[in-house]
């Protein structure tokens, strides 16, 4: 997947992500793949992450790693830049950007000074118009009928 791809050239190459690229192993093919799978099925299209591995639990999954707001920033960092390389579509990429960021944020464990930070529960939605941290677009919206 192109997007997979293009995030994890700029996990590589950007110094800001160096942190959260310390969280990887060294060879990327496995992990690149589990996040094709899961992408796959967050977008709406095959059914590959849950058959292979199981419900998602992102939170729980990343509880090994210290994962706070400067990790996230430096997570949507890579991936804002990912999106801008393959979509062209710029309403399409801040939805994107706002789904991601929603995700990215729910996974945070850590606070600033390294306490544990509380399970938050739902990924809260974020709001027409809404501007997220870190500069996101807020969502689009696309009805028919407008």
């Amino acid at each position: 997947m192109r997007l997979v791809d293009a995030f994890y050239r700029a996990m590589d190459r950007l110094p800001e992500a160096a942190t959260i690229r310390a969280m990887h192993a060294a060879d990327l093919r496995a992990t690149k793949a589990v996040l094709v799978q899961y992408l796959s099925e967050w977008l709406g299209g095959p059914r590959l992450y849950t058959p292979a591995r199981g419900v998602p639990m992102l939170r729980r999954r990343h509880q090994p790693f210290d994962i706070d707001a400067a990790a996230r920033d430096a997570w949507m960092l890579c991936m804002r830049q990912a999106l801008a390389e393959v979509c062209a579509d710029a309403g399409l990429r801040g939805e994107l950007e706002a789904a991601f960021y929603k995700v990215a944020d729910f996974i945070c464990n850590t606070e600033e000074g390294g306490q544990e930070r509380a399970h938050p529960g739902r990924p809260r939605e974020v709001q027409p118009g809404e501007v997220q941290p870190g500069g996101l677009a807020p969502p689009h919206s696309s009805r028919a009928g407008r």
